[in-house]
């Protein structure tokens, strides 16, 4: 196996300005590092990553943080963060917190510990005291909606309230007026900004309608539940549309309807959130606000580069803007008298009109 000596002796250089070449410490001609590039490809040199993390204080790797592998959002933000970091020289270490503060902390002392050379929270989970811990340690920190920009920390402020007004004025422009909610955890920042900008929009658009709310848990699983408590507590008078928090839970009350015998969107209209990548190809292909996830991690990325440029470094607020994609599960309103969801016999539900 070849030794860094091996390599300066191949190019004619001191260890010192091979080590400078590959760390990039300090200034090297065009012409030596040019010698050195070609050294270590002769000798098959593999720099030990820890010895250079050890020896400059960090790492040439990126934390990432996501809540659930199993969500197709979080595996196509992850290739996007992924490519962004590989373009600049760096490697993405994963955690997945499923959801959990204490996941969240277990897992960012862990990069500390790794000497990352930062760390992109993707994720609304977030301990206050972990913000603070990033920032005595100077860790260059990318939040996605829980953090404010400061030294060496950088946010992602995604337009909630954008895409759910885009939501639900496309559903008006159909003619809905009665439009449902499902919210996934009210304990997660970004949940809690897309249920209020629904009350809001809704209360603006109809001050008279009451705001029908309910609850999932931003899994497939949890639209079916929401969507089978909406059929038993409104089931004499049901809404003609339903905006869901995400994609998964707009799926899940699909299938819901679906098994009460409801055809979605000749019965009820249905808008998602995120536009993960097979949002096009459930049935009906699904209406829903896109999140940019390539603009997402791109950004998120470069600002962690920035602050790595220099200690000092002020962090960014970044807007990231959503977009409606108009697909099939959403259609005007169909007028219905005496609407209601009923069993069949045998425990099947069925709409009769």
């Amino acid at each position: 196996m070849s030794s860094i000596k091996d390599v300066a002796r191949q190019a004619g250089v001191s260890t010192a300005t091979v080590s400078h070449v590959l760390n990039n410490t300090r200034f090297v001609s065009d012409e030596v590092r040019a010698r050195v590039t070609l050294a270590v490809e002769q000798c098959s040199y593999y720099p030990n990553a820890h010895a250079r993390s050890l020896a400059s204080g960090k790492s040439r790797i990126i934390g990432l943080v996501i809540s659930d592998i199993a969500n197709p959002f979080f595996p196509e933000l992850v290739k996007s963060i992924e490519s962004a970091a590989f373009e600049h020289g760096y490697d993405v270490m994963l955690s997945n917190t499923n959801y959990e503060t204490e996941r969240t902390s277990h897992y960012v002392q862990r990069f500390i510990e790794r000497k990352v050379a930062g760390v992109a929270v993707m994720t609304s989970e977030m301990d206050k005291n972990l913000i603070d811990e990033l920032a005595r340690r100077e860790v260059p920190v990318v939040f996605l909606d829980v953090g404010e920009a400061g030294l060496h920390m950088s946010n992602l402020r995604v337009d909630y309230e954008e895409g759910i007004e885009q939501a639900i004025r496309h559903l008006v422009e159909l003619g809905h007026r009665r439009i449902a909610y499902i919210s996934g955890n009210n304990n997660l920042r970004s949940s809690k900004r897309r249920l209020e900008a629904f009350k809001r929009t809704v209360h603006q658009l109809f001050p008279d309608e009451p705001a029908l709310i309910f609850y999932g848990n931003l899994k497939v699983e949890g639209g079916r539940q929401a969507a089978r408590e909406l059929l038993t507590k409104e089931k004499h008078n049901l809404p003609t549309a339903i905006v869901a928090a995400n994609d998964l839970m707009a799926i899940g009350a699909i299938s819901e309807f679906e098994a009460a015998n409801l055809h979605v969107p000749g019965d009820i209209s249905i808008v998602g959130f995120d536009d993960i990548a097979f949002a096009g190809l459930t049935k009906p292909p699904l209406t829903t606000v896109r999140l940019p996830l390539e603009e997402l991690g791109r950004c998120a990325v470069e600002a962690l580069m920035n602050n790595l440029k220099s200690t000092e470094e002020h962090g960014v607020e970044i807007r990231i803007s959503t977009s409606l994609i108009v697909r099939e599960s959403t259609a005007p309103v169909r007028l219905r008298q005496n609407s209601r969801v009923k069993r069949k016999p045998g425990g099947a539900k069925k709409q009769t009109v």
